[in-house]
């Protein structure tokens, strides 16, 4: 995805949350200056079914989904589930907030991390990923690309994973792990995944696809352009 087709949707972002471009640039720039440019040939994804696992708590009860899935993306702890299931992972995708020790661990072993820099984590970015073997790291802005750090779409974890994969080429994806309405979450994260949600929407629409945990639930949904 170009920028030029995602601004729109990322202005609308920051108004729904009362974000300013300053903080993600700051993170952009900071993400931008501890990493390299990653080869993207390494995830080669045409003609391949993506799983995106999501971190619901159903995760668990809901891997078999990605039991005939060719590649295996994890958003945040749901690379843990993952992992501790038994299945390979090809990519975590995460912005550092709650499980870093495993980014860094899967990277140290070769697989490649989606690491994410946005307005509220400069720390993080400092601290973690200094730790990653580099050529093992992605990084990735909701911002304008910045020299190593690409935007190829999406805000949230889960919904990034879904669209790195549609970057890459993935010809179909498939879902485990979503929630849209968790009472767990606060009222900030139910906002972003009502955010997830809609992004999703207009992503399927892009691919003339039709993901089935929007089943149900599109008519409800308002759609970005």
């Amino acid at each position: 995805m170009r920028f030029t087709e995602w601004e729109p949707v990322y202005v609308q972002i920051l108004d729904s949350f009362g974000f300013g471009r300053a903080g993600d640039e700051t993170a952009r720039d900071t993400l931008a200056s501890l990493v390299t440019p990653f080869d993207r040939s390494r995830l080669a994804w045409e003609n391949k079914t993506v799983a995106i696992c999501g971190a619901a708590p159903t995760l668990g009860d809901e891997l078999a989904r990605v039991d005939d899935a060719d590649v295996i993306v994890a958003a945040s702890t749901a690379a843990d589930v993952v992992l501790d299931a038994g299945y390979d992972l090809d990519l975590m995708v995460t912005d550092l907030d709650k499980n870093p020790e495993t980014a860094v661990s899967l990277t140290e072993s070769g697989t490649p991390v989606a690491a994410a820099a946005h307005g509220d984590n400069v720390p993080a970015i400092r601290e973690w990923v200094p730790q990653f073997a580099d050529e093992h790291v992605l990084g990735t802005t909701q911002a304008a690309p910045v020299g190593p750090v690409v935007n190829w779409g999406g805000f949230t974890d889960g919904d990034r994973a879904a669209f790195i994969a549609d970057e890459l080429g993935a010809e179909r994806l498939v879902f485990a792990g979503w929630d849209f309405d968790d009472p767990t979450v606060d009222e900030m994260k139910a906002q972003k995944l009502a955010w997830a949600e809609r992004l999703l929407a207009w992503l399927e629409r892009r691919r003339n696809e039709e993901f089935s945990i929007l089943d149900g639930r599109r008519d409800d949904i308002e759609p970005l352009p």
